[in-house]
């Protein structure tokens, strides 16, 4: 199972045990979510989510989420709700980017490839991906470096429902983080000898955006250590501002050939 699909399940969990969220009509909205990958879930089976209201404050409200399968926990997570509220505001800056309507598009780059794996990203993922510094779905970069930027948008238009514009980011935001890991060891997801699984998940969402706009994600891997590797994200909307921020975790050993 993709583990952003079970991020976005638990945005929308929480959010419906929120006042005036399952309606569209609150005042708070998500501002960050803490996530523990436990198991690997089965997609063909169901997933029972189980929320804990820890704390309704005057200004925050928090929430603790059990994805469970077959009486097993499979996901953990603590979500935060803010009131909306002024303050101090400045945010980093948009980097440089090629128009994502130029660059190619999944099924342009492997869509003519006859596996399963390559003809379901190509042509039936939700969110259209597109890299800026080409993929890496079947080689390595010609650079080792570790950062890269991906422009995502979902396919179809979305309701006016801030809490979904902020599921299915966290859904977009588990796609590439930790391409920037493989990137700076000049490694592709083909290679055979590469066993990749998320750990964890950090998100701090700090403006409201449309998901089915583009969103430029800027991404870079500080370190990569005993089996993990590390990626942090920047998610800006097409005209520049800053939306959220993401942290993640993963489990990547390369077994020797």
């Amino acid at each position: 199972m993709f583990g952003g699909q079970v991020l976005a399940q638990c945005v929308v969990a929480a959010g419906r045990t929120v006042e005036g969220l399952q309606d569209g009509t609150g005042s708070r909205h998500v501002h960050s979510l803490h996530g523990y990958f436990l198991r690997a879930g089965d997609s063909m089976q169901p997933i029972r989510f189980a929320v804990e209201r820890m704390r309704d404050g005057r200004s925050f409200s928090a929430r603790r989420v059990h994805a469970l399968q077959n009486g097993k926990v499979i996901m953990s997570m603590i979500l935060s709700f803010q009131e909306a509220a002024g303050g101090l505001d400045h945010q980093a800056a948009m980097p440089a980017a090629p128009d994502p309507e130029r660059l190619p598009t999944v099924a342009q780059e492997i869509g003519d490839i006859d596996h399963p794996v390559a003809r379901h990203w190509a042509y039936r993922r939700a969110v259209d991906v597109r890299h800026v510094e080409n993929s890496i779905y079947l080689a390595p970069g010609q650079q080792a470096a570790a950062n890269q930027n991906v422009w995502l948008k979902v396919r179809d238009q979305m309701p006016d429902d801030p809490l979904l514009h902020a599921a299915a980011l966290a859904y977009a935001s588990d796609y590439t983080l930790l391409e920037a890991v493989l990137r700076r060891h000049r490694m592709a997801w083909s290679d055979p000898r590469l066993r990749a699984a998320s750990l964890d998940h950090a998100m701090w969402f700090h403006r409201p955006v449309r998901v089915d706009d583009w969103v430029l994600y800027q991404q870079e891997s500080p370190s990569a250590s005993g089996g993990r590797g590390l990626g942090i994200g920047k998610m800006f909307a097409s005209d520049g501002t800053l939306v959220a921020t993401v942290a993640q975790e993963g489990m990547l050993r390369v077994k020797d050939s």
